[in-house]
């Protein structure tokens, strides 16, 4: 059985403001940026193994083409955008996953354009460590 308030325990508390947003702002500052921030180090790793496994040029990159390949491998390559998510959607009470399927289209959205911001801020030095 699922501890769901455990779950809410582990997440940072970002103290984001939500009173005037709409219910997928709320969703994404509530639930997807607290569990991105929480999952930060697995995400880097994750993306340091994908890496590592296509035996990319991703090092040799100047910084904008690198970022480009962020955003490219995180859209185009389903297999490791699916991982990603999951290693979000694995983290939600099962209200929040209600409310997830409620509005998926844009909070899929959210969520992709929130990790590919993630993993583009992180520093090559983090992504060679990691590597």
């Amino acid at each position: 059985m699922r501890n769901e308030q455990a779950l809410l325990q582990l997440r940072p508390d970002l103290n984001l403001p939500t009173n005037t947003s709409g219910p997928e702002e709320i969703f994404q500052n509530q639930t997807l940026r607290p569990i991105l921030k929480m999952q930060h180090a697995l995400l880097v790793q994750l993306l340091a193994s994908h890496i590592r496994k296509h035996k990319s040029a991703f090092f040799q990159l100047p910084e904008t083409a690198r970022l480009d390949w962020i955003s490219n491998v995180v859209r185009a390559d389903l297999r490791f955008r699916n991982l990603l998510v999951g290693t979000v959607l694995g983290h939600f009470t099962l209200e929040e996953l209600h409310s997830f399927e409620a509005h998926e289209a844009e909070c899929l959205r959210r969520l992709i354009q929130l990790i590919i911001q993630r993993l583009q801020s992180v520093e090559v030095e983090m992504l060679k460590q990691a590597h």
